[in-house]
């Protein structure tokens, strides 16, 4: 039981760093391009060859959360191990309820904006702007939990000390 409360957790933290990975690749690289000219901007995504990071999302995302809801359950008798990994679990969860209410509609109201004809272009640029400010705060949650769950490793592992004194 010992080796699989690790295993879980190294595991676990293996998926969000992949996800912290991802969060940080896509703000330097990927949304700075995209978000700063709409809808011109749009032909990132759009066509045969457009990028689709939502495939990457929807990979890793399961994982991660089947992983950290394993290494909370294999760990639940560790106390000073619980809190962190219950912490940093909701974290998650409310990073993909915040995501799905605000930053995936907004998305594809990105990804739709080059049939908007209401929108101005600097209004688009202010939008996009909010966006990955907001998205920022939202990676920067995320890095919370990933250190958090460091922060359980580096607990007691064993639910009673071992007594080493002969």
């Amino acid at each position: 039981m010992i080796n699989a409360r690790q295993v879980s957790l190294f595991v676990a933290l293996t998926f969000w760093a992949v996800i912290i990975g991802g969060v940080m690749y896509s703000h330097i690289v990927y949304f700075p391009a995209y978000l700063s000219h709409l809808p011109e901007s749009n032909q990132l995504i759009k066509g045969e060859y457009g990028l689709h990071d939502e495939n990457f999302w929807m990979f890793v995302h399961p994982f991660a959360i089947v992983t950290t809801i394993a290494t909370l359950i294999l760990n639940w008798r560790i106390k000073s191990r619980r809190k962190p990994i219950l912490i940093a679990l909701s974290i998650y969860i409310l990073a993909i309820v915040v995501s799905a209410i605000y930053f995936i509609p907004n998305l594809l109201i990105f990804a739709n904006s080059d049939t908007i004809t209401t929108v101005t272009p600097s209004e688009w640029y202010d939008r996009g702007q909010t966006w990955q400010h907001l998205s920022w705060l939202r990676g920067g949650s995320l890095y919370i939990g990933f250190l958090l769950l460091l922060s359980a490793l580096t607990k007691n592992y064993l639910p009673h000390p071992v007594n080493t004194k002969s």
